[in-house]
């Protein structure tokens, strides 16, 4: 109980604090992003350059277009945000730059899912080919910054530093107990056998069957860890599985002794091993430059081809209406896949999609307009760490459909969840209901009393209409039988190594390769991409978010790891309508 006032008024106390400091940070804010924004104007890079690349931080998909999405409302500093979009075309573009000479890694971890780090680490492994030099350093090394690590020449570690290695878990928090507590009962309809989304609510374990699913998807995307980076180091994946079980590498000297680093340097120690790998004197410093800089000197003038392939952006959870780069409104992304759609310019359509799930009537609303655009044109799907629920109901349709090894992807199955609170408000809070109706459902929904049976069968019809919706579009989008679809649904998530295998995804590959493929099958050689749908302007986007984000910061800041929590409950009661998503707040690591 108590709990949960702390949660109420932290909301409030975030609220507060917002309306008394807004006007402040206004002014904070501004001065800050002009003085930035005026340093990375007509930015030149020097000959002899070393590009330098961190990734300690949370990548999205697009680099933001305006600088208030990519502040810190705590510290009022800019989070130098760089897209996975500008990432891949500034490795890209520094390959064939004769000014850079190599690539400096500092970094601790990366920021995304394994899919993300992949698409890196690719893009670092295809820099290679060009002689050029990538060495990476950091004092210490999570599992995800230590794989794209893996692509360098050299990996230093500092001296009393620390390295990771331990294998992948995988945790879900479970709230039944919290809601037990509170005389909350989660009344769940649902089709799939390993629909576990709705498990945290239900269950205080992960049930037989959503154990199973995750050690097999766990284990695809372990193995094929194990084996870059065995690749990479010339170690074998089982002395790789060994150091970990055992956790072998347990200080910077068993790291080294294990060939998994090639030294123990400080920072020092580092900058000259990069002067000489540039023949910079030792009195002069090495020009470096961040990756957020080198994008904002790279030249798009110059006559650019007609043709054009439009790269669209799908990211975040699946809802009705606008949504934002962050969350998947099926308004804003089937007007953006219709414009496309109705562009003579525009020859081919890649639609990039990184979501676990949403609403699926918001699903199917995308669905319909990828449907209608491949009569037209060429739609080739890139999954990104997710693609998985919802986010597969709205690639399904696509011509091809492209996936990591590590893409977390599947997941067809749906579920409704209405929560009764008659019990926490009347023992608990001392708040009693009453009311008239003209029907005898009339109030059906409503947290104030429990579902009768008769209504339980009513909303039971319902998901299952859903999942026979959902699972005959998936079979007509990649030739299949109905009853082969249900067979590998049934809720069930998949990596990207197996959904290959049970023909779910067409070929493994990344944002490029799927651009490519989409060229390919418009017959057409020399284009350029353009991206949909339109970023919000600086102006839309400070009126629009910037008190919430304030706000979210400020809960973080007090919540601290308990904020995990109070966003969980925030999502549950903000759930409308059938839903065709993952387990909440899923994650690898």
């Amino acid at each position: 109980m108590a709990q949960f006032f702390k949660f109420v008024f932290a909301s409030m106390l975030g609220t507060f604090i917002t309306l008394i400091i807004g006007t402040i940070l206004f002014f904070a804010i501004i001065a800050g992003i002009i003085s930035s924004a005026s340093k990375e104007k007509n930015v030149q890079i020097k000959d002899n350059s070393v590009l330098v690349l961190n990734f300690d931080y949370d990548i999205p998909e697009r680099t933001p277009s305006d600088p208030f999405s990519d502040y810190n409302y705590n510290d009022l500093q800019s989070k130098n945000t760089v897209g996975l979009n500008d990432i891949l075309s500034g490795i890209k573009k520094a390959k064939d730059d004769p000014k850079i000479k190599g690539i400096y890694i500092n970094s601790t971890s990366v920021g995304a899912g394994f899919a993300t780090v992949e698409e890196i680490r690719n893009a670092l492994i295809d820099f290679k080919t060009s002689k050029k030099f990538i060495v990476a350093y950091s004092e210490y090394l999570t599992q995800k910054g230590y794989y794209v690590a893996t692509a360098a020449d050299k990996i230093y570690l500092n001296p009393v530093g620390g390295l990771e290695f331990k294998g992948f878990g995988s945790e879900i928090m479970f709230l039944k107990g919290a809601l037990d507590k509170l005389e909350i009962e989660a009344q769940v309809i649902k089709v799939g056998t390993y629909k576990s989304a709705v498990e945290p609510f239900i269950l205080d374990k992960m049930s037989d069957a959503n154990r199973t699913q995750t050690m097999s998807f766990l284990g695809s995307m372990y193995n094929h860890f194990l084996a870059k980076i065995g690749k990479s180091r010339k170690i074998t994946t089982d002395s790789l599985r060994l150091i970990a079980n055992q956790l072998l590498a347990q200080s910077p000297e068993d790291a080294l002794k294990l060939r998994l680093v090639d030294g123990l340097k400080y920072k020092d120690e580092i900058i000259h091993h990069l002067k000489a790998q540039t023949k910079t004197k030792s009195e002069d410093d090495v020009n470096v430059v961040s990756l957020k800089k080198y994008r904002s000197s790279i030249d798009e003038t110059g006559e650019l081809p007609s043709d054009r392939i439009a790269v669209v952006y799908a990211s975040g959870e699946i809802t009705g209406g606008e949504g934002n780069d962050n969350v998947i409104g099926s308004e804003r992304i089937s007007r953006a896949i219709r414009e496309v759609r109705e562009n003579d310019k525009v020859k081919a359509i890649v639609f990039r999609v990184n979501s676990p799930g949403g609403s699926a009537l918001a699903s199917d609303v995308i669905w319909r307009e990828v449907e209608l655009a491949k009569k037209v044109k060429p739609v080739v799907v890139s999954m990104g760490d997710y693609a998985a629920s919802g986010g597969y109901y709205i690639s399904c349709a696509a011509n091809k459909i492209f996936a990591q090894p590590n893409t977390i992807t599947g997941s067809i199955g749906v579920f409704g969840i209405i929560p009764n609170a008659q019990k926490f408000f009347n023992n608990k809070l001392g708040v009693t209901f009453d009311g008239v109706k003209t029907g005898e459902h009339a109030d059906m929904g409503t947290i104030s009393r429990p579902l009768s049976d008769s209504e339980k069968l009513i909303l039971q019809r319902e998901v299952n209409q859903t999942y026979n919706t959902f699972t005959k579009k998936v079979a007509s989008g990649r030739s299949k039988s109905q009853s082969n679809v249900d067979s590998i649904g049934q809720g069930r998530v998949w990596s990207g190594t197996e959904a290959l295998s049970i023909g779910l995804v067409d070929k493994i590959g990344g944002l490029n390769d799927a651009i490519e493929e989409a060229a390919k099958l418009a017959k057409i050689t020399s284009y350029r991409t353009v991206p949909y749908p339109s970023q919000k302007s600086i102006f839309e986007s400070f009126f629009g978010n910037v008190t919430d984000d304030i706000q979210t910061s400020i809960l973080k800041k007090e919540l601290g790891p308990e904020y995990k929590i109070y966003e969980q409950i925030k999502k549950v009661s903000q759930l409308k309508g059938v839903q065709a998503r993952m387990p909440f707040e899923f994650s690898v690591n």
